[in-house]
């Protein structure tokens, strides 16, 4: 009788799948996770404090920080019904509108100028405008106090319509320049050809094909319109023509009373129809962004 070898029992190797999914699960879904989790709880904290009645928000031993107990619309009543916040939605809405319109009409022929008419330093007006950009608005608002009121156009929407293209041009300037790069020249060549003007090179050819440059950017208008404080804070005064961002901690906070539950509801409805704007035409934005930055 012969003695066998007897060899420890192999480990089983996992199936190459387990491998590929675990692999996925700590590369993408993990992180993806972490991501949403951090990108949406601003929004949770929000909703969970707009409907806790007072007792709840400054009773911590009681009461879970991260969960509604007795939940109530009292705060939504209050900021709807007994402050001035649909007026403010209004006016936010008016001057985010009427500066993003100014903005890009003032961008789309700056960078069809640049990048089409081929002047000499065109290029270096496009990198001076774009630097533009880079100045902080806080630094700006000093001087443009002043211009403001020896217009007239002090505590006036118009005043806000008319100095927040100051930082929304440059960087719609410079979103379209690389946008209209990406559109052949060629086929206005052959439109001058034909005995078509610049003008109408532009609307009929140019615009048409840089739609999705132009939602881009009329995005990226109106949102910082609609965030926009410092500008909003310096040059509106009275309570009726001041915009969401700055009539929500101006009105709502006296003295060391901070009405949380009112903040954070509007807070809320202030921020959720620019997230939901934006995620409709994110496709675009990222589309131009692409496009202004592969050349």
């Amino acid at each position: 009788m012969t003695d066998l070898a007897l060899s420890p029992p192999q480990a089983r190797t996992p199936p190459l799948r387990w491998i590929n999914a675990y692999r996925r699960f700590v590369t993408i879904y993990l992180p993806l996770a972490c991501f949403v989790i951090v990108l949406l709880f601003p929004f949770y904290w929000m909703t969970v404090t707009m409907l806790k009645p007072n007792e709840e928000l400054y009773n911590y031993k009681d009461y879970n920080p991260f969960l509604v107990h007795s939940p109530t619309l009292q705060n939504v009543w209050k900021l709807f019904f007994e402050t001035d916040y649909p007026h403010w939605l209004v006016n936010t809405m008016e001057i985010a509108v009427a500066a993003t319109v100014l903005s890009v009409a003032a961008s789309v022929l700056a960078a069809y100028a640049i990048q089409r008419l081929r002047f000499r330093g065109a290029q270096w007006v496009g990198l001076a405008i774009y630097l533009a950009y880079l100045v902080p608005p806080s630094i700006l608002f000093i001087p443009l106090a002043t211009i403001v009121v020896k217009l007239g156009l002090f505590d006036s929407p118009l005043a806000l319509i008319l100095t927040y293209p100051t930082f929304l041009a440059p960087f719609c300037t410079w979103l379209l320049i690389g946008y209209f790069k990406s559109i052949p020249f060629e086929l206005e060549e052959c439109a001058m050809i034909d005995g078509a003007t610049r003008l109408q090179i532009l609307r009929k050819i140019t615009l048409p094909l840089a739609v999705p440059g132009l939602i881009s950017a009329g995005i990226f208008a109106f949102t910082l319109s609609w965030n926009e404080f410092i500008y909003a804070l310096a040059f509106i005064q009275s309570s009726e023509n001041k915009t969401v961002p700055v009539a929500v901690l101006t009105q709502l906070v006296q003295g060391d009373d901070y009405q949380w539950g009112a903040l954070m509801a509007g807070a809320l409805f202030g921020s959720v129809p620019v997230a939901l704007f934006y995620s409709f035409f994110v496709d675009y934005y990222v589309s131009s962004l692409t496009g202004a930055v592969k050349e």
